[in-house]
């Protein structure tokens, strides 16, 4: 029989050869088509996507509101200030603090009060006159309370919720801020004059390095040289001069938001002030310390404004000195009368 047409023979090499053409091709042609697709839906379901992009970039878009930063949308230093917040600065500071404590406690009980080396004469001379210790004592008062209601507004969420509940905790943290915000002003009014008042005395000289490398007399039995101001009292108004002053300004940015500062002010101003004001609490506690239960006689001095003489030529001989060469006026005990006279009825 004739045959007009043949067909060839199929080997298994030619048939896997076209299967494969046919898988490539078949890829191809759905890859163009999920990526025709994807894009469609892209461009339907978020159709502004580039200019979101560009706000979560803290680029400026547009609202119909007018007044400073309404344009941005979306604040992306926020997260920053909150992480850098809640973060280091919380728990380092916390770590400062407690560890500062710790130090002082340890301290305390391995040195105790530093008490006089002689008995007292019973001689007193004027430290603080009455206006200086008012400027103490109402400074004071206002840093203890500028303290413990920052420290509440810093920890709150995390120490006292479980103790006052949410509810508790919101109506005590608003108490704490509107504290926090008035009290703010008068402390720098005071930091202020206590400044000038102070600023004399407080020069550093070369008795202040002796003072430190003899450890100010906290260690052994030695008491170094000082004027009117030791150097570690020095070295706590200088710490108040530039630290307070940072606070006290960066305050009055979070008092007065609506001066027309940026978030991105109001948020540098705000870990400014809490990494400040943690280094001036963990100081403040050596200071109250050495000023109370540390050293023997010298809390005398802030209530009362006199000091004994033995406690002056021990812890500042130079300043005691002074005073006397001047004539400045020193007091004894009045004599009892009564010693040997008969009651009359």
């Amino acid at each position: 029989m004739n045959t007009l047409y043949r067909p060839r023979s199929s080997s298994p090499a030619r048939i896997g050869l076209a299967a494969v053409l046919i898988l490539f091709t078949s890829l191809g042609i759905l890859s163009v088509f999920n990526t025709l697709e994807s894009g469609y839906a892209a461009e339907e379901t978020n159709p502004r996507a580039d200019y979101w992009r560009l706000v979560r970039s803290n680029e400026n878009g547009y609202s119909a509101v007018t007044g400073r930063e309404t344009n941005e949308l979306i604040q992306g230093s926020g997260e920053v200030w909150r992480q850098l917040r809640n973060g280091p600065i919380a728990t380092y500071g916390a770590l400062l603090m407690l560890f500062t404590l710790l130090a002082l406690g340890a301290f305390y009980l391995y040195r105790g009060k530093v008490e006089l080396g002689h008995p007292r004469s019973g001689d007193t001379v004027e430290r603080w006159n009455k206006q200086e210790r008012i400027l103490h004592w109402y400074t004071a008062v206002l840093f203890i309370l500028l303290a413990f209601t920052g420290l509440s507004l810093l920890y709150g969420r995390a120490v006292l919720i479980p103790l006052l509940g949410h509810d508790g905790f919101s109506s005590y943290a608003i108490i704490c801020k509107w504290v926090h915000n008035i009290a703010g002003p008068f402390f720098i009014v005071g930091l202020v004059v206590m400044i000038l008042l102070w600023f004399k005395h407080n020069i550093p000289d070369k008795t202040d390095i002796k003072w430190f490398l003899e450890f100010g007399g906290m260690i052994g039995d030695k008491h170094p040289s000082a004027k009117r101001m030791n150097a570690g009292e020095k070295a706590w108004f200088w710490t108040l001069f530039f630290a307070g002053a940072g606070v006290a300004i960066s305050g009055l940015v979070l008092d007065f938001p609506n001066f027309d500062q940026e978030r991105e002010i109001i948020q540098l101003a705000h870990l400014t002030h809490a990494i400040l004001a943690i280094l001036l609490m963990s100081f403040s506690l050596g200071h109250i310390y050495i000023g109370t239960i540390g050293t023997e006689g010298a809390l005398e001095g802030m209530v009362t404004g006199r000091v004994d003489t033995t406690w002056a030529r021990q812890h500042h001989d130079l300043w005691y000195e002074e005073i006397r060469d001047q004539g400045k006026s020193v007091s004894s005990p009045m004599p009892d009368t009564t010693e040997g006279q008969t009651e009359t009825p």
